[in-house]
């Protein structure tokens, strides 16, 4: 099975002071890209600056789309993404 890993960095340093209910709207957003059977995994990172999330049945075009109404891609640094092939 072939998945596209999206690797979100938010900028820490400008959080707007309304963090928490994006963060809550946040979940909503990948909570329903998991019950639509989408979104395989979702990794938070340690130091809290974002996320890394592994897509499944769909192409890298429709993971930026998707990446893009996320509520936390408005403060992002920076989105990486990498097509995958598992192994097992």
């Amino acid at each position: 099975m072939n998945c596209i890993q999206a690797i979100l960095t938010i900028d820490t340093d400008n959080l707007p002071e309304n963090f928490q209910e994006i963060i809550k709207h946040e979940q909503e957003v990948v909570a329903q890209w998991k019950e639509d059977g989408i979104l395989e995994h979702l990794f938070l990172r340690q130091g809290r600056n974002g996320a890394i999330l592994i897509f499944k049945g769909v192409d890298e075009e429709k993971v930026k789309e998707l990446m893009e109404t996320l509520p936390l891609y408005k403060l992002k640094k920076s989105v990486e993404y990498f097509n995958l092939m598992k192994q097992f």
